[in-house]
């Protein structure tokens, strides 16, 4: 068994043990990390553990390829926000199917759910508008709460970037948001 575990590397469990140390240490530092992140989008705590799970289980298989392990936060950042809006999308399309059924569970009125759901409609295609670079800022500083330093410390980029990408998602999203508004007001 050990000598196959030499020709075919990768396939078996690695006897590597300083690997599994580096990335039991890079998981010690990020320990909440993506559960904060799909929870900003998620806004549901089951499910953004179980994003969470599966981002840090493909980590953990992708983990020696990392070329920089000094930037495996922001490597989570960015697996765990693609798990997260691909739950996100999934869960949104789910809903719009329920709701076509008649399916309403939240116990407000019809009209009141209407108007609910359309306003979250518009703001979220708003931000699925923007560049995938201007929504990752904006959804870490203005929906999860970071600050500017940890923004440009997880996604690796110059804290003065953040700045002008976040200026740059908020005026487009303002403008998108008018755009949606006046054409919905139209109809």
């Amino acid at each position: 068994m050990n000598e196959a575990a030499g020709h075919f590397p990768g396939m078996l469990v690695s006897t590597d043990d300083s690997l599994e140390r580096e990335f039991e240490e890079a998981v010690r530092t990020s320990a909440d990390l993506a559960v904060r992140v799909a929870f900003s989008i998620l806004r549901r705590r089951e499910d953004a553990e179980e994003i969470a799970q599966e981002a840090y289980a493909r980590a953990y298989r992708r983990f020696r390829d990392l070329r920089e392990p000094q930037q495996f936060r922001a490597w989570m950042v960015r697996v765990t926000w693609r798990l997260a809006i691909d739950r996100w999308r999934a869960d949104r399309r789910r809903a719009a199917r329920e709701q076509v059924a008649g399916e309403n569970r939240s116990g407000l009125n019809v009209e009141e759910e209407a108007v609910r759901a359309e306003r979250s409609a518009l703001l979220w295609k708003a931000i699925d508008a923007l560049p995938a670079k201007l929504r990752s800022v904006l959804i870490l500083a203005a929906l999860q709460g970071h600050d500017v330093r940890e923004v440009a410390r997880l996604l690796g980029i110059p804290e003065g970037t953040v700045k002008s990408r976040l200026f740059l998602a908020r005026r487009g999203l303002a403008e998108s948001l008018t755009c949606l508004v006046n054409d919905s007001a139209k109809r």
